[in-house]
């Protein structure tokens, strides 16, 4: 389902809603298909090869660069428009670097190791709620998002496969997470986090 914008064809081609690219494509459809060829390469890449950084706001956006610089002259840019989706309204364009910023913050002063399990689930689930709802991007969050989510969540300890849920269950999950209801996101990283080997963590399934 295509973006709700303040104007419906900012960033696009003129009389359409498809998004001006490197590579000239004016439909839709196809430049879906491309993009996703193009950034799944990337994203398998980076896999094996996860991008360093501190795991801020400007490693997030070099992710989103890395991912889409072959499509769009904007990729690791923030977004300069408002966004909705399916009801959900994002934080609007002009919060969106302070928004982050404090979000990062705040994410870098979770001591995990303290936590249960039950209260790393809840901690990640809230984490991913935030960052989702923040949106920094014209196009491309999901991706950005799960791919930074799990490089970070390695980078503490833990292993997480977005893989192993079923997508449909986790938007579901992630949209009454942006209305305020995350106990089934909360449920979703319970049933993916795994303390990495080397961890001597006291988890009872």
């Amino acid at each position: 389902m295509a973006y709700s914008i303040e104007a419906s064809s900012n960033g696009c081609y003129e009389g359409t809603t498809c998004l001006i690219n490197k590579l000239g494509i004016r439909d839709e459809e196809l430049l879906a298909q491309t993009e996703s060829a193009y950034t799944l390469a990337r994203a398998s890449y980076l896999e094996l090869h996860p991008l360093a950084g501190d795991f801020d706001l400007a490693h997030y956006q070099s992710i989103h660069r890395f991912l889409f610089s072959d499509l769009y002259e904007w990729a690791g840019e923030l977004r300069q428009v408002d966004l909705s989706k399916k009801g959900t309204v994002f934080v609007p364009a002009a919060d969106i670097e302070r928004c982050a910023n404090a979000y990062f913050l705040r994410a870098s002063r979770i001591d995990f190791s303290a936590l249960s399990r039950r209260e790393a689930a809840a901690e990640l689930a809230d984490l991913y709620s935030t960052l989702n709802m923040i949106h920094p991007f014209r196009e491309g969050n999901g991706r950005v998002l799960r791919i930074f989510f799990r490089q970070w969540v390695s980078h503490l300890g833990f292993d997480i496969e977005f893989t192993d849920i079923d997508t449909d269950r986790f938007m579901v999950a992630t949209i009454y997470a942006a209305q305020g209801i995350i106990d089934d996101l909360v449920d979703v990283f319970d049933q993916l986090l795994e303390p990495a080997q080397s961890l001597n963590m006291d988890w009872t399934f």
